[in-house]
């Protein structure tokens, strides 16, 4: 009779409906100006479509490649590709010992919450001197605060970037909690990216 229960419940287990689950080939994504490269995979049209959306997404998951016994679990903020679609840092989810072409399996669900932005030194430095600034940067959500981090980074010229912390501590200031007008599913890591779009 136990083993007919056991069976009768696996039989009935709800699947994990959440869950974003694919397979994809690592492809090595160049350093855009630079000769290194990091390795990615890019999600499937219809994994793209499962997320709560095309910009950033901080999800809790776990990838495995082809051959390993068994996943490792991650924890990540995935980025958009410019394109409606989206990617993964595979080498910061798993560490040394994958490369271009090999095969993962990756299963990943959204969380609610986000991990703290590394906040650029010229950013910081500007935020500790502007305490008016302050109070509305520790007051909004940390996904809010990416979206300030990325903004400020998606450009390579220097002087509009000048321009931008300028401007984002006047916003901040006047209790603006998000950039204004700033589609994050239009601008991916500015380190692998031209125009905004993945650089792959």
């Amino acid at each position: 009779m136990a083993d007919t229960k056991s069976a009768l419940v696996e039989e009935s287990a709800a699947p994990d409906t959440d869950a974003v689950r694919f397979e994809a080939r690592v492809i090595a994504a160049p350093v855009v100006g630079d000769s290194g490269e990091r390795f990615i995979v890019r999600f499937p049209d219809d994994a793209s479509r499962m997320l709560p959306s095309r910009g950033q997404v901080a999800v809790t998951g776990s990838i495995r490649p082809t051959g390993a016994e068994a996943a490792r679990p991650f924890d990540s903020v995935i980025e958009p590709d410019g394109l409606r679609g989206h990617w993964l840092d595979v080498a910061a989810a798993l560490g040394a010992g994958i490369g271009a072409g090999d095969v993962v399996a990756v299963e990943l669900r959204p969380r609610g919450d986000w991990p703290e932005p590394v906040v650029p030194e010229d950013f910081a430095a500007a935020l500790a001197e502007a305490p008016e600034s302050v109070a509305t940067w520790n007051d909004i959500t940390p996904m809010a605060r990416w979206e300030w981090v990325r903004w400020i980074n998606a450009t390579r010229n220097p002087q509009t970037r000048l321009r931008r912390v300028e401007v984002g501590l006047s916003k901040l200031e006047a209790g603006k909690r998000r950039p204004c007008c700033f589609d994050l599913s239009s601008c991916t890591d500015p380190e692998l990216s031209k125009s905004g779009k993945l650089a792959v």
